[in-house]
C-alpha cells in the first residue's frame, strides 16, 4: 500500500475529490490524517495501473504556472500598446493646440489691425484745427455749421455718450446725410446746424 495526498489519489482513481471523501466515509478507502491533511491508502496495482495518469497530474500544475505566465504577459503587451496608443495622442494633441493657438494668434491680430484703422479713420475725421481764424464772410456764414466740439456738446446734453456720437457720426457719413459734409481730400467734416430730432 502506498499512502498518497487526497489529489494524488483522485487523479490515480480517475476520481474527483468528492469522489475520494465519499470513498472514505464509506470506509471503501483507508485514509491517514496529518497536520490537518487528508492522505490516501492506494493499493500497489492501482498505482501501478495508473501510473500514466499520475505523471500527467504533475505536468498540470506546470502547464497551469506557464498559462499564468503568459496571461501575464499577453497583460504586459496590451498595456505596452496602450501607453504608446497614448503617448501618440498626447503628441498628436499637442500639434492640433498649437495649430489652434497660431489661428487664434493671427486672428486676433487681424482684429487689433482693424481697430488700429478704425481709431486712425475716427481721428482723421474729427481732427479740429487749431488756427485762429479771422473774422471774414465765410465764417459769418459757417454760423450756420456746427463745430465737431459743439456737435459733441449738443448731443452730450441729449443724454448721448462720446462712442454713441461717433457711432452716430460715421452712420451718417456712410448713408449720405447731407448734414455731415466730409472732405475726404481735407480730411474735414462740417455738420450743418439742425435739431436733429431724428437722432436725439
Amino acid at each position: 500500500m502506498k499512502l498518497v495526498s487526497s489529489k494524488e489519489a483522485a487523479a490515480i482513481l480517475g476520481l474527483s475529490l468528492q469522489g475520494i471523501h465519499y470513498r472514505i466515509k464509506k470506509g471503501q478507502l483507508k485514509s491517514e490524517k496529518k497536520d490537518g491533511k487528508i492522505f490516501v491508502y492506494i493499493d500497489e496495482k492501482d498505482t501501478k495501473i495508473s501510473k500514466e495518469v499520475l505523471n500527467n497530474f504533475q505536468p498540470s500544475v506546470v502547464d497551469n504556472q506557464k498559462a499564468l505566465i503568459q496571461s501575464k504577459d499577453d497583460q504586459i503587451a496590451l498595456l505596452q500598446k496602450t501607453i504608446k496608443l497614448m503617448r501618440k495622442q498626447y503628441k498628436n494633441e499637442i500639434v492640433r493646440l498649437e495649430q489652434n493657438q497660431d489661428k487664434i494668434f493671427t486672428i486676433f491680430q487681424s482684429e487689433v489691425d482693424l481697430l488700429k484703422s478704425a481709431f486712425n479713420e475716427m481721428k482723421t475725421i474729427y481732427q479740429i484745427e487749431n488756427k485762429p481764424k479771422l473774422e471774414t464772410k465765410s465764417n459769418i456764414k459757417s454760423s450756420i455749421y456746427f463745430t465737431i466740439k459743439d456737435f459733441f456738446l449738443y448731443m452730450q446734453d441729449h443724454n448721448k455718450t462720446n462712442k454713441e456720437i461717433k457711432q452716430i457720426i460715421i452712420d451718417k457719413i456712410k448713408l449720405g446725410d447731407k448734414r455731415f459734409i466730409y472732405d475726404k481730400n481735407k480730411n474735414k467734416l462740417t455738420i450743418l446746424k439742425d435739431k436733429f430730432l431724428d437722432i436725439i
